[in-house]
């Protein structure tokens, strides 16, 4: 199922990925969207270094409708192996902001996508 469209066209997560690229870079981050080709099909939407707290990628999810691609399956787990989290933001509230500096949490995320009453 497509998600719904808001003004100008644009889907939720994309406007919401803007507001949490805005934040992070107002509060000094390199903020490097990640996706838009076949070789980076299943990475986090966002790689993120800031000079003193290092680097995080990030994968942006509309709180209330979110689903995860096979390749995200995939990969993911392979960061996660590999020394790189992926933490999942799904707001640019201080809040979400402050999960940075807390373990990786996108593995959270998975109980949402297996039970049958989140699905849409």
């Amino acid at each position: 199922m497509e998600p719904k469209r808001i003004s100008g066209g644009k889907k939720p997560e994309t406007l919401l990925q803007e507001r949490i690229m805005r934040k992070l870079k107002g509060l000094d981050w390199l903020v490097k969207p990640t996706h838009g080709s076949a070789l980076t099909e299943g990475w986090p939407d966002l790689y993120c270094h800031h000079k003193i707290h290092g680097q995080r990628w990030v994968e942006v999810k509309v709180k209330t409708q979110y689903s995860f691609t096979d390749a995200q399956l995939q990969w993911f787990p392979l960061f996660t192996a590999h020394g790189a989290g992926v933490w999942v933001l799904t707001d640019d509230s201080d809040e979400e902001y402050n999960k940075l500096f807390r373990p990786a949490n996108w593995y959270f995320y998975l109980k949402n996508i297996f039970s049958p009453a989140f699905r849409t």
